[in-house]
């Protein structure tokens, strides 16, 4: 398993960390998000989104009542939030049907899930280290960022 962790800044920053993470997936990845309230989950998705391909990231938007929102872009995202969820209630969303090569999956929330994930993980987690700056800890099979974060 492979530990990284960056400090970001600003809000911008956040977003260009997870812009440079979209960059670098092939298919088949699943990101579980981990964090509080404001942490800065949503934010980094719209990066991982521009990254993939998203042409306005300021579509994505949490899907805390929707649950799911699939945005179309070089590989199609599944973008659940699982907040309002319990473990059972996950297996009824139907997610295993998005796990392939053909989409990346971005889950906030995906503590609520239990052990229902398997295959491509990145574990995300962000932590308020102060106002703006945020801990972000990648742990993954495979190392995805620089050395310098962004």
């Amino acid at each position: 398993m492979v530990t990284e962790t960056c400090t970001t800044n600003s809000p911008d920053q956040t977003f260009a960390l997870g812009r440079k993470l979209g960059e670098k997936l092939n298919g088949g990845e699943i990101i579980l998000l981990h964090g509080d309230l404001g942490a800065g989950k949503t934010l980094f998705t719209k990066g991982l989104a521009q990254g993939l391909g998203v042409e306005d990231p300021s579509a994505v938007v949490s899907p805390s009542f929707t649950l799911v929102n699939i945005y179309k872009a070089r590989l199609d995202i599944v973008h659940g939030d699982l907040y309002r969820l319990d473990a059972d209630a996950v297996y009824e969303l139907g997610l295993e049907d998005y796990m392939d090569q053909e989409h990346v999956m971005i889950i906030e929330w995906a503590e609520k899930a239990g052990d229902f994930f398997t295959g491509d993980i990145i574990d995300i987690t962000l932590e308020h280290v102060g106002e703006s700056d945020r801990a972000i800890t990648l742990e993954s099979a495979r190392a995805y960022l620089d050395t310098d974060c962004i």
